[in-house]
Protein backbone atom coordinates (compact mmCIF):
# COMPACT_ATOMS: atom_id res chain seq x y z
CA UNK A 1 0.00 0.00 0.00
CA UNK A 2 0.90 3.63 -0.50
CA UNK A 3 0.19 5.59 2.50
CA UNK A 4 0.13 9.76 1.99
CA UNK A 5 0.25 11.25 4.94
CA UNK A 6 -0.91 15.46 4.44
CA UNK A 7 -2.32 18.56 6.34
CA UNK A 8 -5.58 20.03 5.38
CA UNK A 9 -5.40 23.68 6.89
CA UNK A 10 -8.54 24.86 8.41
CA UNK A 11 -9.06 28.17 10.36
CA UNK A 12 -5.32 29.84 10.85
CA UNK A 13 -3.64 27.40 12.14
CA UNK A 14 -5.44 24.50 12.49
CA UNK A 15 -4.07 21.00 10.75
CA UNK A 16 -6.45 18.21 10.00
CA UNK A 17 -4.33 15.24 9.41
CA UNK A 18 -5.01 13.28 6.57
CA UNK A 19 -4.64 9.72 5.91
CA UNK A 20 -4.52 8.56 2.17
CA UNK A 21 -4.79 4.96 0.45
CA UNK A 22 -3.25 5.60 -2.65
CA UNK A 23 -3.97 2.56 -4.29
CA UNK A 24 -8.14 2.90 -3.39
CA UNK A 25 -8.29 6.53 -2.94
CA UNK A 26 -9.63 6.72 0.23
CA UNK A 27 -8.71 8.42 3.16
CA UNK A 28 -8.67 9.05 7.10
CA UNK A 29 -9.17 12.45 8.74
CA UNK A 30 -8.20 13.59 11.83
CA UNK A 31 -9.87 16.32 13.84
CA UNK A 32 -11.85 18.18 11.19
CA UNK A 33 -12.85 20.84 13.37
CA UNK A 34 -13.99 22.42 9.90
CA UNK A 35 -15.90 20.61 7.08
CA UNK A 36 -15.48 22.84 4.09
CA UNK A 37 -11.81 22.44 3.34
CA UNK A 38 -11.82 18.74 3.87
CA UNK A 39 -14.60 18.19 1.37
CA UNK A 40 -12.82 20.53 -1.15
CA UNK A 41 -9.57 18.56 -0.40
CA UNK A 42 -11.57 15.58 -0.79
CA UNK A 43 -13.21 16.73 -4.16
CA UNK A 44 -10.22 18.01 -5.83
CA UNK A 45 -8.17 15.03 -5.55
CA UNK A 46 -11.07 12.45 -6.09
CA UNK A 47 -11.24 10.41 -2.48
CA UNK A 48 -13.66 9.00 -0.15
CA UNK A 49 -13.86 9.82 3.04
CA UNK A 50 -13.76 6.18 4.93
CA UNK A 51 -13.40 7.28 8.94
CA UNK A 52 -12.57 10.46 11.12
CA UNK A 53 -10.76 9.71 14.38
CA UNK A 54 -10.80 12.45 17.30
CA UNK A 55 -8.27 13.27 19.51
CA UNK A 56 -10.65 15.57 21.82
CA UNK A 57 -13.71 17.39 22.43
CA UNK A 58 -12.58 20.77 21.70
CA UNK A 59 -14.23 22.62 18.35
CA UNK A 60 -11.44 23.10 16.19
CA UNK A 61 -11.12 19.69 16.60
CA UNK A 62 -15.05 18.73 16.28
CA UNK A 63 -16.37 20.99 14.44
CA UNK A 64 -17.00 19.75 11.06
CA UNK A 65 -17.41 15.91 11.98
CA UNK A 66 -21.60 16.42 12.07
CA UNK A 67 -21.21 18.06 8.21
CA UNK A 68 -18.87 15.38 6.97
CA UNK A 69 -21.19 12.73 8.02
CA UNK A 70 -24.05 13.91 6.21
CA UNK A 71 -21.61 14.26 2.96
CA UNK A 72 -20.04 10.65 3.69
CA UNK A 73 -22.59 8.74 5.48
CA UNK A 74 -20.57 5.36 5.26
CA UNK A 75 -17.51 7.65 7.27
CA UNK A 76 -16.62 5.84 10.69
CA UNK A 77 -16.20 7.93 13.10
CA UNK A 78 -13.65 7.15 16.72
CA UNK A 79 -13.61 9.00 19.32
CA UNK A 80 -13.60 8.84 23.20
CA UNK A 81 -16.76 8.96 25.04
CA UNK A 82 -16.43 12.15 26.51
CA UNK A 83 -15.97 14.11 22.68
CA UNK A 84 -19.59 14.76 21.68
CA UNK A 85 -19.45 13.11 18.38
CA UNK A 86 -21.71 10.08 19.26
CA UNK A 87 -19.17 7.66 17.53
CA UNK A 88 -19.39 4.74 15.65
CA UNK A 89 -16.68 3.04 17.52
CA UNK A 90 -15.43 4.50 21.19
CA UNK A 91 -11.94 4.19 21.81
CA UNK A 92 -9.74 4.64 25.51
CA UNK A 93 -6.59 3.37 26.51
CA UNK A 94 -5.10 0.41 24.97
CA UNK A 95 -8.09 0.13 22.29
CA UNK A 96 -7.21 -0.26 18.44
CA UNK A 97 -7.94 1.06 15.33
CA UNK A 98 -8.02 -0.97 11.95
CA UNK A 99 -6.93 1.45 8.85
CA UNK A 100 -6.55 -0.77 5.66
CA UNK A 101 -4.91 -3.53 7.14
CA UNK A 102 -2.83 -1.81 9.54
CA UNK A 103 -3.41 -0.80 12.98
CA UNK A 104 -2.70 1.95 15.22
CA UNK A 105 -2.77 1.84 18.85
CA UNK A 106 -4.74 4.20 21.45
CA UNK A 107 -3.06 6.13 24.19
CA UNK A 108 -4.90 7.68 26.81
CA UNK A 109 -2.48 11.62 26.81
CA UNK A 110 -4.43 13.54 29.29
CA UNK A 111 -3.65 17.36 30.22
CA UNK A 112 -4.55 19.62 27.79
CA UNK A 113 -8.25 18.11 28.44
CA UNK A 114 -9.03 14.95 30.98
CA UNK A 115 -10.07 13.08 27.86
CA UNK A 116 -7.53 13.34 25.27
CA UNK A 117 -6.27 10.83 23.45
CA UNK A 118 -3.48 10.20 20.65
CA UNK A 119 -3.46 7.93 17.43
CA UNK A 120 -0.21 5.61 17.51
CA UNK A 121 -0.09 4.39 13.58
CA UNK A 122 1.70 1.64 12.66
CA UNK A 123 1.60 1.01 8.94
CA UNK A 124 4.66 -1.82 9.43
CA UNK A 125 7.37 0.46 8.30
CA UNK A 126 10.58 1.32 10.44
CA UNK A 127 8.76 4.84 11.57
CA UNK A 128 5.37 4.72 14.19
CA UNK A 129 3.60 7.87 13.33
CA UNK A 130 1.30 9.78 15.99
CA UNK A 131 -1.65 12.01 15.72
CA UNK A 132 -1.41 14.14 18.92
CA UNK A 133 -3.82 16.29 18.62
CA UNK A 134 -3.20 19.36 21.19
CA UNK A 135 -1.00 16.95 23.56
CA UNK A 136 2.55 17.71 22.15
CA UNK A 137 3.24 20.38 19.92
CA UNK A 138 6.60 21.55 17.84
CA UNK A 139 8.42 22.80 20.47
CA UNK A 140 5.82 23.07 22.87
CA UNK A 141 2.68 21.34 24.42
CA UNK A 142 -0.77 21.70 25.29
CA UNK A 143 -2.41 24.59 27.75
CA UNK A 144 -3.76 22.61 30.57
CA UNK A 145 -7.64 22.84 30.63
CA UNK A 146 -9.79 20.18 32.36
CA UNK A 147 -6.66 18.00 32.55
CA UNK A 148 -3.50 18.63 34.94
CA UNK A 149 -0.19 19.74 34.90
CA UNK A 150 1.19 16.17 35.74
CA UNK A 151 -1.29 14.43 33.77
CA UNK A 152 0.34 16.26 30.73
CA UNK A 153 4.09 15.75 32.01
CA UNK A 154 3.14 12.06 32.59
CA UNK A 155 1.98 12.10 29.19
CA UNK A 156 5.03 13.97 27.46
CA UNK A 157 6.94 11.63 29.13
CA UNK A 158 5.49 8.53 27.64
CA UNK A 159 6.06 9.74 24.65
CA UNK A 160 9.40 10.16 24.92
CA UNK A 161 9.96 7.02 25.37
CA UNK A 162 8.84 6.37 21.65
CA UNK A 163 11.39 5.14 19.41
CA UNK A 164 13.59 8.45 18.38
CA UNK A 165 12.51 8.57 14.72
CA UNK A 166 8.95 8.64 15.65
CA UNK A 167 6.86 11.21 13.96
CA UNK A 168 5.04 13.48 15.48
CA UNK A 169 1.77 15.28 14.13
CA UNK A 170 0.30 17.83 15.84
CA UNK A 171 -2.48 19.59 15.36
CA UNK A 172 -1.22 23.36 15.13
CA UNK A 173 0.95 25.45 13.57
CA UNK A 174 2.61 26.80 16.50
CA UNK A 175 6.06 26.10 16.07
CA UNK A 176 7.75 29.67 15.36
CA UNK A 177 5.97 30.97 18.74
CA UNK A 178 7.32 27.75 20.43
CA UNK A 179 10.70 28.21 19.70
CA UNK A 180 10.86 31.61 20.60
CA UNK A 181 9.60 31.03 23.84
CA UNK A 182 12.26 28.17 24.05
CA UNK A 183 14.97 30.96 23.47
CA UNK A 184 13.50 32.86 26.20
CA UNK A 185 14.60 29.76 28.32
CA UNK A 186 17.60 28.67 26.66
CA UNK A 187 18.91 31.63 24.54
CA UNK A 188 22.25 29.73 23.80
CA UNK A 189 20.34 26.61 22.20
CA UNK A 190 21.68 26.75 18.94
CA UNK A 191 19.49 23.96 17.49
CA UNK A 192 16.49 26.60 18.75
CA UNK A 193 18.28 29.13 17.28
CA UNK A 194 18.50 27.40 13.96
CA UNK A 195 15.37 25.82 13.55
CA UNK A 196 13.67 29.18 14.33
CA UNK A 197 14.87 30.27 11.35
CA UNK A 198 14.18 27.40 9.13
CA UNK A 199 10.49 27.31 10.69
CA UNK A 200 10.03 31.12 9.59
CA UNK A 201 11.22 30.37 6.17
CA UNK A 202 8.91 27.57 5.75
CA UNK A 203 5.91 29.75 7.44
CA UNK A 204 6.61 32.73 4.99
CA UNK A 205 6.05 30.23 1.87
CA UNK A 206 3.08 29.00 3.45
CA UNK A 207 4.74 25.56 4.47
CA UNK A 208 3.96 23.46 7.26
CA UNK A 209 6.73 22.93 9.79
CA UNK A 210 5.41 19.61 10.63
CA UNK A 211 5.81 16.81 11.24
CA UNK A 212 8.77 16.10 13.36
CA UNK A 213 10.50 13.56 15.15
CA UNK A 214 10.70 12.75 18.69
CA UNK A 215 14.65 12.83 18.16
CA UNK A 216 14.43 16.74 16.83
CA UNK A 217 11.67 17.70 20.17
CA UNK A 218 13.98 16.09 22.77
CA UNK A 219 17.02 19.21 21.37
CA UNK A 220 14.30 22.40 20.76
CA UNK A 221 11.26 21.39 22.73
CA UNK A 222 12.11 22.85 26.52
CA UNK A 223 9.06 20.51 27.88
CA UNK A 224 11.06 17.85 26.96
CA UNK A 225 14.03 18.90 28.08
CA UNK A 226 12.99 19.57 32.05
CA UNK A 227 16.19 17.74 33.47
CA UNK A 228 18.40 20.04 31.34
CA UNK A 229 21.07 22.62 33.21
CA UNK A 230 20.23 25.22 31.05
CA UNK A 231 16.41 24.89 31.20
CA UNK A 232 16.02 24.67 34.87
CA UNK A 233 18.60 27.75 35.12
CA UNK A 234 16.29 29.85 32.62
CA UNK A 235 13.28 29.07 34.60
CA UNK A 236 15.35 29.71 37.81
CA UNK A 237 15.91 33.25 36.17
CA UNK A 238 12.13 33.92 35.61
CA UNK A 239 10.50 32.61 38.65
CA UNK A 240 11.33 30.80 42.16
CA UNK A 241 11.03 27.46 42.30
CA UNK A 242 10.93 25.40 45.18
CA UNK A 243 12.73 22.54 44.04
CA UNK A 244 14.26 21.28 40.60
CA UNK A 245 12.34 18.35 40.05
CA UNK A 246 11.18 17.83 36.74
CA UNK A 247 7.79 18.43 37.17
CA UNK A 248 8.12 21.06 39.45
CA UNK A 249 10.23 22.90 36.30
CA UNK A 250 8.22 21.56 33.53
CA UNK A 251 4.67 23.51 35.58
CA UNK A 252 6.78 26.73 35.60
CA UNK A 253 7.35 26.59 32.06
CA UNK A 254 3.67 25.86 31.19
CA UNK A 255 3.07 29.08 33.21
CA UNK A 256 5.16 30.73 31.92
CA UNK A 257 4.47 29.84 28.60
CA UNK A 258 0.20 30.73 29.38
CA UNK A 259 1.75 34.45 29.82
CA UNK A 260 4.16 34.50 27.03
Amino acid sequence: MSLTITPILAFNDNYIWTLINDKNKQAIVVDPGQSQPVIEYLQQNGLELTAIWITHHHNDHVGGVAELREMYPMTHVVAGTEHGVSPDQVVNESSSVRAWGYGAQVWAVPGHTKSHLAYIFDNNEDTKHVFCGDTLFSAGCGRVFTGTMEQLYDSLKRFSKLPEDTLFYPAHEYTASNLKFGLSIEPNNKQIQQTLVEVEALNQQGKPSLPVTLAHEKQVNVFLRTSEESVIDGVKAKVDLADTKPLTVFTALRELKDTF
